[in-house]
C-alpha cells in the first residue's frame, strides 16, 4: 500500500501561481512512476504531469507544456507540481497518484491515488 496527501490548493487569480506538494508513505520502494491528474465539474479526469521517481524523467500533457513543472524529492518522497501562469480553465480538483511501472497519462496503470487538493483560478 502506498498513501498520498495532497496540500497547497486554494484560490488564486489568473495569471498566478500555486505549488501543489503530495507526501507518499508506505511502500515507496514499489513505485515507478507518479503523476498528477485533474478532475473538474462535470468533466472525466484528465492527466497533467508524470515523473518516473528514480531518473526523474517527466512528461505533460500540451495543455500545461511551458506552465506546470513536476518534480520530486526523492528523499523526502514527495512529488511537487508548481503551476504558473494558471488559467480559469485549470480550475479542478488535482490529484497525485503511483504506478508501479508506468508514468505516462492513462490513469488506468495507476494504482493509488490521493484524496484530491482544490485549485480554483478566478477571471
Amino acid at each position: 500500500q502506498v498513501q498520498l496527501v495532497e496540500s497547497g490548493g486554494g484560490l488564486v487569480q489568473a495569471g498566478g501561481s500555486l505549488r501543489l506538494s503530495c507526501a507518499a508513505s508506505g511502500r515507496i520502494a514499489s513505485v515507478y512512476g507518479m503523476g498528477w491528474f485533474r478532475q473538474a465539474p462535470g468533466k472525466e479526469r484528465e492527466f497533467v504531469a508524470g515523473i518516473s521517481r528514480s531518473i526523474g524523467t517527466t512528461y505533460y500533457a500540451d495543455s500545461v507544456k511551458g506552465r506546470f513543472t513536476i518534480s520530486r524529492d526523492f528523499a523526502k518522497n514527495t512529488l511537487y507540481l508548481q503551476m504558473n501562469r494558471l488559467k480559469p480553465e485549470d480550475t479542478a480538483v488535482y490529484y497525485c497518484a503511483t504506478s508501479p511501472d508506468y508514468f505516462g497519462s492513462y490513469s488506468d496503470r495507476y494504482n493509488f491515488w490521493g484524496q484530491g487538493t482544490q485549485v480554483t483560478v478566478s477571471s
